[in-house]
């Protein structure tokens, strides 16, 4: 008779097999041979005994290795650990050069699944830089007068384009798209998008979407408040949960609530990018599956003018990361945040907070040592050309590029790291 947890591997295994039809995985067996499952090994724990597997519908399952055959147990052990090599079942992640070579114009590997990475904030991640003309400020500029970003420009003088990388970005109650695209410069304005993009479809061999999904004028602390955060006190006022109107209250009295609840902001913005996932061919021409690999993060702004805000920013950032993880059912994804460009880091007042908040969740801090290698911020303030969060670094493309360039390197070495 079987026990209680050989009864629920069982059903785990049975699931798996009626979940997945990948033709890229290996077939699986269990111990007893009556079930059979398809998955591409992730990485095998030598100690625990332990083998995980990464589905084709881009899941994870871990088995202990007594309850696979003995030729999957000889295959884990021969191989697993290149396999944890690998940052996801997406594939290795290369090294990155001192500069980035002009893109070769190759599509990405399609029998991957597309690696997903979720831009979120506010209207700086949104990207207020300017592309045209010949002044300073402007990214025609910089690289064509000044020779930087080199990348950018092809040795006819045109934009360059990316085949392995998709630059979506979507907003609004309804959704509206505004980009669709394979990765290159259109419009008037640019975010980081286009650094971290670049940075990401160098070092990823799997196909990559940089999926964009925010908002201008939006605040942690209230608009895009996380799932599962309750109302709390300060200076006398009840400010809102979750789901909560109005912003707050007076300490003793009834809220009225308003045309607008904490944290529905974050629900557009993480349905908008669900609706996207769900039509994946629309977006990545030939893609089937995905996997959601990171989060970019650049906010911050509206919370500083909100003591409140600005005191529980810290933990609305690890409640964050933790919705995140577990809307898109994706528990290893890593984070990338970036401070405000204008704050240093012995900033104080609100501002201070801000910032110290943004270093504090980063993995090399120690403070929550479960983000080590998962959680990495960049400092902005070095490689922003002036002017402030509030005025859009006065529309300076170098500073939306220099950050986008810094994000995209900091999530490709946590990519790296095993």
């Amino acid at each position: 008779m079987m026990t209680r947890k050989q009864t629920q591997l069982l059903l785990q295994l049975t699931a798996a097999f009626l979940l997945v039809l990948g033709v890229q995985a290996r077939t699986w067996t269990s111990a007893d041979g009556t079930k059979t499952f398809k998955g591409e090994l992730q990485s095998y724990d030598a100690k625990k005994g332990k083998v995980t597997v990464t589905l084709p519908n881009g899941k994870r399952q871990t088995f202990s290795q007594d309850r696979l055959s003995e030729p999957d147990i000889t295959f884990a052990k021969e191989n697993g650990r290149k396999a944890s090599g690998s940052s996801s079942s997406g594939g290795d992640i290369k090294e990155l050069p001192d500069e980035l070579p002009d893109p070769d114009g190759k599509e990405a590997d399609m029998s991957k699944p597309v690696q997903v990475y979720i831009l979120m904030g506010q209207s700086n991640m949104l990207g207020a830089g300017r592309v045209s003309g010949g002044n300073e400020g402007a990214l025609e500029n910089a690289c064509k007068n000044k020779k930087l970003y080199p990348y950018l420009i092809d040795d006819a003088g045109n934009w360059t384009a990316r085949k392995d990388v998709r630059n979506v970005r979507v907003n609004g109650r309804t959704m509206k798209v505004h980009n669709n695209d394979w990765l290159t410069l259109k419009g008037a304005n640019i975010g980081p998008e286009i650094g971290i993009g670049h940075y990401l479809g160098h070092a990823v061999t799997a196909p990559v979407l940089v999926l964009k999904s925010c908002t201008g004028n939006r605040s942690l602390g209230w608009d895009l408040l996380p799932p599962g955060s309750k109302q709390y006190e300060f200076e006398g006022r009840i400010y809102a949960g979750y789901k909560e109107s109005p912003e707050s209250w007076a300490k003793g009295t009834a809220p009225k609530p308003i045309g607008w609840y904490a944290g529905l902001q974050y629900d557009d913005d993480i349905r908008n990018a669900k609706a996207v996932l769900a039509d994946l061919k629309t977006y990545y021409p030939g893609a089937t599956k995905y996997e959601v690999a990171g989060f970019f993060w650049w906010q911050g702004d509206k919370d500083f003018r909100n003591k409140a805000h600005a005191s529980k920013y810290e933990e609305n950032l690890i409640a964050l990361l933790a919705s995140l993880r577990k809307d898109f059912n994706a528990p290893e994804a890593k984070m990338v945040i970036a401070t405000l460009g204008q704050t240093k880091k012995d900033a104080g007042g609100t501002h201070g907070q801000i910032i110290n908040a943004m270093f504090n969740v980063a993995g090399e801090s120690g403070k929550y040592p479960e983000n080590k290698n998962k959680v990495a911020t960049v400092y902005s303030h070095p490689l922003s050309k002036g002017g402030s969060s509030s005025g859009h670094y006065s529309g300076h493309a170098e500073t939306y590029q220099n950050v986008g360039e810094a994000m995209g390197k900091a999530m490709v070495e946590m990519l790296q790291s095993k």
